[in-house]
């Protein structure tokens, strides 16, 4: 079982995402399914094949939930090491001439558009355990980029 290293903010919005979809949506799709059984014949049921393919993929997200959150280690942002980068740390690198900062965040909150970094990406791990003022070559789909690290928040 791989860690799934998530912010406390994270954790809040799969709980309250878990008990959204246990005590609302599951019951709400268990109804459909009954109203759709009361129409009658099963096998051209529409509606019925939808709503059972929605509570699968509702058990199934729940199943998915449970996983991150049995294996989840908080990042507590304020107690990150600022010495080398880790998970938890905003970076400001400079790469082509150019500022960007990245957060390196666990898979699970990885949003690229945003700056924010999975641990598990190739640019991600390759920033993991460097210091201020270390370079850092990656190979990007668009060659190989160097990035210096400027500054670790």
């Amino acid at each position: 079982m791989t860690t799934q290293y998530i912010t406390p903010e994270k954790l809040e919005l799969l709980k309250k995402e878990y008990t959204k979809i246990k005590k609302e949506k599951m019951p709400d799709i268990a109804t459909r399914i009954d109203e759709a059984r009361e129409m009658g014949d099963l096998s051209e049921n529409a509606e019925y094949h939808a709503a059972r393919d929605e509570m699968s993929w509702a058990k199934s997200r729940l199943i998915e939930i449970d996983h991150i959150l049995e294996n989840a280690e908080i990042i507590d942002a304020s107690q990150v090491d600022t010495d080398t980068v880790q998970i938890g740390n905003t970076i400001l690198v400079e790469v082509n001439e150019k500022e960007k900062e990245y957060s390196i965040v666990g898979a699970q909150e990885a949003d690229p558009l945003a700056g924010k970094i999975s641990n598990e990406s190739p640019l991600g791990e390759a920033f993991l355990g460097k210091k201020k003022g270390d370079s850092v070559d990656v190979e990007v789909p668009a060659g190989v980029m160097s990035y210096t690290i400027l500054e670790i928040k």
